[in-house]
Parts: structure tokens; sequence; C-alpha cells
């Protein structure tokens, strides 16, 4: 089995090997997961962490193992955007901007309200790779930006 220690978001080389997760799954500290060629290889990080699209893990050995996006469940949102976007934000949900178009996760209660501020909801497969969260930094974890509020 190989392991990895180290995370870069961004090949410094050829990939080893690969591996697609999906969103929820891109965000581990230690972890046993199978390659592409069927090799495992734990991932055994210092903290949690948010791996991004065609980042690479970094075993022992130098080797680099790149990370891919799978695809899963999601919706493509069309109507008036920055107000959808503003309602899909003030839930903290993930969401990837297109070209007139959000794609967020599949999920009942995001459509239900989607529906409801009229917009288009269309199903889709596909890799997800939303926006980063604050600042441009990687997922937004929690909810935590060194102030006291009440909601």
């Amino acid at each position: 089995m190989l392991t990895a220690q180290t995370y870069h978001p961004h090949s410094h080389g050829t990939p080893a090997d690969h591996i697609a997760l999906t969103y929820a799954d891109r965000l581990l500290r230690r972890k046993v997961l199978t390659l592409a060629s069927g090799t495992k290889l734990l991932v055994d990080l210092p903290q949690a962490t948010s791996l991004d699209h065609h980042g690479v893990l970094v075993t022992t050995g130098g080797a680099e193992i790149r990370i891919v996006a799978a695809d899963e469940p999601l919706m493509r949102v069309t109507g008036d955007l920055a107000r959808l976007a503003w309602h899909v934000g003030n839930r903290h949900a993930p969401c990837a901007v297109e070209p007139g178009a959000l794609v967020v996760q599949r999920e009942k209660v995001m459509r239900t309200m989607l529906a409801q501020l009229g917009a288009t909801v269309v199903d889709f497969d596909g890799p997800f790779t939303p926006e980063g969260g604050a600042y441009g930094h990687g997922r937004t974890m929690g909810h935590d930006h060194s102030h006291a509020h009440e909601h």
C-alpha cells in the first residue's frame, strides 16, 4: 500500500496514477482510497484538507496521484442569477458559476427553494468544482469568520 502525507493544488510532474472523487469525498484527512489502477493509497494528511480537481497527493516515494472530480448528481440553475446566487449563498451551499447558469448539488430542499424563486432547474450528472471559500481559498469550513453574531 502506498502512503501520501502531502497535498499540492497543482502537479509538478506527470502523475503516476489518479483517483476520481466526489466533492464530498475530496474533503479528507485520513482514509484508504483505491486508485484507478487498483492500488490502495493511505492518505494521512496533517489536517482535514479540501482536495481540488487536478490537485495531487504526493506519496512518501515522491509519486504524484492526480485528483479528478468525479461525476455526481447536479442541478443547472438559470433565471435571475444575481438573486438566485444570493439565496444559494445565504444557505452556505457550494456553487459553481458558469456563463448564464449556477450549478449546485442535486438536493430536494434546494430544488424547491429555487423553483419557488422562479428558477429553471435542469438535472445532470457531471464533475462538481464549486467556487472556493471566503477570499478564494478552498471550501468554506464551518461558519466562523472571526467575529460573533447571531442568526
